[in-house]
């Protein structure tokens, strides 16, 4: 197994809470990670249909078996379970006794909220990071090249395995809608769905326009903003907000689409080898979207919530990332080339300029290899082991 970042947040937050729910996309390592730190926990699927109705039929005699701590993994698929565990966490409030993993948000959240608030600590797991996989040497992708990683993205099972990207990312596409789309509306052309998602990453690092994804994909408006949340809940897209700081009253206030995962945004892009990446006109999203992911990725490994926003005006000035860091904010500028232009520093410029005493430490992250200090612009290498702990 690949050590995960995730993994001593999870020990610390299993010595203050009676539960620990792991979060994620399929496939991000979830039940890995579960069964290697609870490993003195037993370990059960609710994906398996016998357990799952005997959950449902009688979930308090279910539990009866597993009072003393378990890992229940897909929870979400019993919610049945979520009452009766919330009598049994109060009854014994030792840390650390039960384990519940999840693919949906919707679900492990609506039985944490409702019936275990308070009670349960949580972690989010994606794909691994950069830095969990280059420090192992253990896939046959060469990760020093920038259009192979995006290529093979960094799902697990891909390098676990050396798996072919293209086939498994189709795989794991078709999978995901005939499972848990299913499971969660009711789609009866899953082809128009499919469809959608492919929209998606054609828009990848753009302002989201539900309309105009609306039009082009055949359904409605509200159609459209409702399979936004169900790609957000199942961990395939994310919606970075705009910074609402005053510094011009004439800001975007609109959102920016990204995938948690360039292998298969580019998977949806019909990029079929790192060489048409190379000359595809959203190399540039697919990378900042990389990047970005990766900024998200640290953050929920520590367990805390993220503090990442964009600023746009509408005279074209933009910061791709800024980081809240309370007093101050930290821009963020992203360019895929591997030679340094004097424009890339245009957006950070004018950000310090407006920004004052609030803006702190602008930082370029760029294609290239090497990390250095220009003037008052830090320059990191997207290789950079610590890159989301830059300054």
């Amino acid at each position: 197994m690949i050590p995960r970042h995730a993994e001593k947040t999870l020990m610390e937050l299993s010595k203050g809470y009676p539960a620990i729910a792991i979060t994620g996309p399929r496939q991000s390592g979830k039940t890995t990670l579960a069964k290697h730190v609870f490993g003195n926990l037993p370990y059960v699927s609710l994906e398996n249909p016998d357990l799952r109705e005997m959950s449902q039929i009688d979930p308090r005699g279910f539990l009866e078996k597993y009072r003393k701590g378990a890992v229940f993994d897909e929870a979400q698929r019993s919610p049945e379970l979520f009452s009766y565990l919330q009598e049994i966490l109060d009854e014994n409030e030792q840390p650390g006794r039960f384990v519940l993993t999840g693919s949906q948000q919707f679900g492990l959240f609506s039985g944490i909220s409702q019936s275990l608030a308070g009670r349960v600590g949580l972690v989010h797991l994606l794909p691994f990071t950069y830095p969990e996989l280059v420090s192992q040497n253990q896939t046959k992708f060469d990760l020093n090249d920038l259009d192979i990683t995006l290529f093979s993205g960094l799902y697990p099972p891909v390098h676990d395995r050396n798996l072919d990207p293209g086939v498994w990312y189709g795989n794991y596409i078709q999978t995901y809608i005939e499972r848990d789309v299913r499971q969660m509306i009711n789609i009866r052309d899953l082809s128009t769905f499919q469809r959608f998602i492919r929209l998606c990453a054609g828009r990848i690092g753009q302002l989201v326009n539900l309309s105009g994804l609306a039009e082009d994909c055949g359904i409605n408006h509200n159609t459209a903003k409702a399979w936004i949340s169900i790609l957000e809940a199942s961990y395939i897209v994310f919606l970075l907000q705009p910074h609402h700081a005053n510094f011009n009253k004439r800001m975007i206030k609109t959102p920016k689409l990204y995938f948690y995962d360039s292998g298969l945004a580019a998977w949806l892009l019909s990029i079929h080898n790192p060489d048409q990446l190379n000359i595809h006109s959203l190399r540039g999203s697919l990378f900042e979207s990389f990047i970005i992911s990766e900024f998200l990725k640290a953050i929920y490994n520590m367990g805390l919530h993220p503090n990442y926003y964009f600023w746009r005006d509408r005279s074209g000035n933009e910061i791709d990332l800024l980081e809240d860091l309370g007093v101050h904010l930290k821009p963020i500028e992203i360019k895929s080339g591997k030679t340094i232009n004097q424009s890339y520093f245009k957006g950070l410029k004018k950000w310090m300029t407006i920004s004052g005493d609030t803006g702190t430490e602008p930082t370029l992250i760029y294609g290239g290899d090497t990390s250095y200090k220009q003037h008052e612009f830090r320059i990191v290498s997207w290789t950079d082991a610590d890159i989301c702990g830059v300054g």
